[in-house]
């Protein structure tokens, strides 16, 4: 969270395996977020553009009849589900080393 926004941090090798720049969206484009422990469950669609390895990494953004989803995705680490109305992607899964943290600071309980 940074100024009102939603921010996913990338390194730079993040970047480049992503094809993307670092991802910011409003708080208030924020419908809902939950933790999980095992992301692989929640990624959809079909990867373009990005890096990908089953079970070890996704990076980048991930298309379908949804819509684009963004991930940033390692190993079978917990991570945050953000949901989206009204932006680019519907959904952020992003692994995170403290999921509720990262929830509480969004504004839902963990």
């Amino acid at each position: 969270m940074h100024d009102g926004e939603v921010e996913v941090h990338l390194s730079a090798l993040e970047k480049v395996g992503a094809l993307h720049g670092e991802v910011r969206v409003p708080l208030s484009a924020v419908v809902g977020a939950h933790a999980v422990d095992n992301p692989w469950p929640e990624l959809r669609g079909i990867r373009a553009p990005g890096t990908g390895l089953p079970g070890e990494i996704m990076l980048g953004t991930c298309r379908g009849s949804f819509g684009k989803d963004f991930a940033a995705v390692y190993r079978h680490k917990p991570a945050v589900v953000v949901e989206l109305q009204g932006e680019e992607y519907q959904r952020l899964i992003v692994t995170a080393e403290d999921p509720e943290a990262t929830l509480r600071e969004l504004g839902y309980p963990a």
